[in-house]
Order: C-alpha cells, then structure tokens, then sequence
C-alpha cells in the first residue's frame, strides 16, 4: 500500500473514532458490546453483521461486529474455544463479504528471541489461516505474516501485558 493510501486510511478511522456516540466498538477491537477476560482474550458481542456505524464489508466492521484478534497461551499456537468462536464469526463474515481479502498477523509478547518469536507468530497467524480455510474460505483470500514481539499490543512488562500480546489479528487488505 502507497503512503498516501495508508495516510488517509489511518485519518478515516481517527475521524470515525472521534465521532459521536457509542459504535459498540471497545478498546481492545475484539466485537462490539465485547468483553476483555482477565487473560486478554476478548469476547464479540451479539447482533448482525454490518450493524454498527462502519461500512459493510470495511476493516471497521470487521473490528466492530465481528472481532479482529485472538488470543494464544504462552508458548503456544493452538487455537481456543474462545479463538474458534471469533474465528467461526469471521468466517462467516468473510462468507458475506467474498470479495474481501484479510491479512493475518501473528504476534508474540516480549519474552524469547527474535527468531523464536518469529516463527511462534507465523504459527499462530497460520494456524489462523487454516482455522478459516478448513471453514470455507478460499486460502488465495489470506494472506499471513508473523511480527513476533515488534509490535506489542500492550508494552508493558506484565502478565496482562504479555497475554494481550499474544495474539493474531485480522485486517483487511
């Protein structure tokens, strides 16, 4: 993506966050009226897709509606029940949405080395992936990348830090 491109989109989602009233949307993008649990894994709201205030089919929508991110053990790359319940949301979302395309990131928190945490993510983002593969999305549709520890959620140095850390997150590409 161009600069530019990024620029404006990163100023639409500033302008649709400073708008007013409650989107549903909470803090830590996982659904809207969703919940964050003790150990970083966030829960979606109830209600159809396309229902808040963001475009249907947008990144926006996704984050609102649906839930953009999981969330993984320490260690760990295998999927939750709480993992597989966003996923089955985004699933279908991608179902109404075919001409949407999604990147998958997979993140680590900051223990372990560079390269340790690289490869821990891209099993996490491909674990990701395969979960919506296997739930009828085209694999040509997804697109995975690993960042490791490079881009904390969360940079402080705690437990809650870590947990939220350690995580996959879908956006729109």
């Amino acid at each position: 993506m161009k600069a530019s491109t990024i620029s404006c989109l990163a100023a639409a989602a500033m302008l649709a966050a400073c708008s007013s009233g409650n989107t549903g949307a909470n803090s830590t993008g996982s659904g809207a009226g969703g919940t964050m649990g003790a150990n970083g894994t966030g829960t979606a709201g109830a209600g159809a897709y396309g229902s808040g205030h963001a475009a249907p089919g947008s990144e926006e929508d996704l984050v609102q509606n649906v839930g953009d991110r999981i969330y993984f053990a320490t260690d760990r790359s295998s999927l939750d029940d709480q993992a597989r319940a966003t996923l089955d949301r985004q699933a279908g979302w991608l179902q109404q949405y075919p001409a949407v395309n999604i990147w998958v990131a997979g993140n680590c928190d900051e223990r372990g080395t560079e390269e340790y945490n690289l490869a821990l993510g891209q099993r996490r983002a491909n674990a990701d992936r395969d979960y919506l593969v296997a739930h009828g999305i085209a694999q040509s549709r997804i697109e995975t990348i690993s960042y490791g520890k490079a881009r904390p959620v969360d940079a402080g140095a705690s437990p809650d830090a870590w947990a939220k850390n350690r995580n996959a997150i879908t956006s729109v590409r």
